[in-house]
């Protein structure tokens, strides 16, 4: 107890640790609709077109926050502009729009000479320099975060799975996808100075990936990896504080580690414990669990009888 206690006296950690708590929550919530939709680089993209932002609003003497999200959001937008038409893929325009504005900032900075702000939190992260308006900040986004996401779950859900789908059904997925990168540029934008520019991608890929190895149901995945989100978040800042690492460093280090012990939980399972078997016999699909050292053919050969009569009962119009 007194391992978990003891860091909590500087008002340092505590502050946070409760940034650690909510990034890690807020990024494994929008991480899972990230993964499912395999746009894992777009966490990376726009965090660099928000440090582009972060320069420029620097030089026009305006507020962190307000640069990073004058231009994250002009990013994402683009990016949504491009990719709308179909002939553009999104790894492409990604790539072209956040580099784009990445570069704008270091020119800036390399033009300026006497340019003499420091942008190493932002893209390393300083955790422990968190202050009560970054608190802030950082809880507003969480909450508004989890409101759209609650009030457009269903949305949500058809529009990461099935555009066509999701059109039938009456959704605007434009509207949808529009949203979705706003909510993703404001919540990269807030935790910049908590993990930074180089490891935000980690944090929003590495809990929904996880989680996506424990269960396959969406709704169990969404809370599954705002769980592991927001306690690799806080354990990474014990960590931190007990081997004087860097923060968001540790946070990202540890994520990595859950990911692989679960992923090798998982592979032990199936290659020496259970495996689920799938074969047809006619129009019929069937899914068995095999044990270790239990082949194909003896798997068809002992129920063999079994599919014949289900196979006889399907024809004769009957159910199985």
């Amino acid at each position: 107890m007194d391992t978990l206690l003891e860091p909590l006296q500087f008002e340092f950690f505590r502050h946070g640790l409760l940034a650690a708590l909510m990034v890690g929550g807020l990024c494994g919530l929008i991480g899972v609709y990230i993964v499912l939709k395999g746009m894992s680089y777009i966490g990376h993209g726009l965090s660099h077109a928000a440090f582009g932002g972060a320069v420029v609003g620097f030089t026009f003497k305006l507020n962190f926050y307000v640069g990073a999200a004058v231009v994250g959001l002009i990013a994402a937008l683009l990016i949504n502009q491009i990719t709308r038409g179909g002939k553009i893929k999104s790894d492409a325009a990604i790539g072209i729009v956040t580099t784009a504005c990445f570069a704008l900032g270091v020119a800036i900075i390399s033009r300026l000479r006497h340019f003499t702000q420091s942008f190493e939190a932002a893209l390393f992260g300083n955790i422990l320099g968190v202050d009560n308006s970054d608190l802030l900040v950082i809880g507003s986004v969480t909450g508004a975060t989890v409101v759209v996401m609650f009030l457009t779950y269903r949305a949500m859900l058809f529009t990461t799975f099935d555009l066509d789908a999701a059109k039938v059904f009456g959704i605007k997925t434009g509207r949808m996808q529009l949203v979705f990168a706003c909510i993703l540029t404001m919540a990269i934008i807030a935790s910049m100075n908590i993990v930074g520019v180089t490891m935000i991608a980690a944090t929003l890929v590495v809990p929904a990936v996880t989680a996506r190895l424990l269960t396959n149901s969406f709704s169990r995945m969404l809370i599954l990896s705002t769980c592991l989100g927001a306690t690799i978040g806080v354990a990474g800042m014990y960590l931190s504080y007990y081997f004087n690492a860097a923060s968001g460093a540790t946070i990202v280090l540890f994520g990595a580690c859950v990911f692989i012990i679960v992923s090798a939980i998982n592979y032990i399972k199936e290659r020496f414990i259970l495996r689920e078997q799938t074969h047809r016999h006619g129009h019929l699909v069937h899914t068995h669990r095999a044990g270790p050292g239990h082949t194909r053919d003896s798997h068809a050969h002992e129920h063999d009888h079994e599919h014949h009569a289900s196979e006889d009962a399907s024809e004769r119009g009957g159910t199985t």
